[in-house]
């Protein structure tokens, strides 16, 4: 059983109200294989909402206003919910604030990228979850 990012299944909560969806993630989700989660949304975070990025400790989004608590309320929320179904896997949105894995946007929202992870990666790899992007999984799944 994965835990996935809700916008690579088709989930239209995007900051932006869209999706990521990608065709065999939605399929595991469907097969029953997987839970989705939007950290963002489990945090009490509308959406649409602004865009945010990762500036050092803190989450802000691109009107300068912090919105760390959230970030951290949905990342815990997630990690509950990761703890209930007894996951060890995740696959989350590249490049996020709350699910990148490995790199993320260097919160100057010109689109450079620095080493680092999203919030929510961060709390579920130090409790032992394993985290990858969909970028990765593609990868793993063309290696089986």
């Amino acid at each position: 059983m994965y835990l996935v990012s809700a916008c690579l299944a088709g989930v239209n909560c995007k900051y932006d109200e869209g999706n990521n969806e990608k065709e065999e993630i939605k399929k595991l989700v469907e097969e029953g294989k997987a839970i989705l989660v939007c950290p963002e949304q489990l945090g009490g975070l509308p959406t649409p909402r602004l865009p945010s990025e990762i500036k050092g400790d803190k989450v802000f989004n691109i009107e300068g206003e912090e919105v760390t608590e959230y970030f951290y309320r949905g990342a815990y929320e997630t990690l509950k919910i990761a703890k209930m179904y007894k996951i060890k896997e995740a696959i989350f949105k590249a490049k996020s604030p709350s699910c990148g894995c490995g790199e993320i946007y260097d919160g100057t929202f010109s689109g450079n990228l620095i080493e680092g992870d999203g919030i929510t990666t961060s709390i579920l790899k130090g409790n032992g979850i394993s985290v990858m992007t969909e970028h990765d999984f593609y990868k793993k799944i063309k290696k089986e």
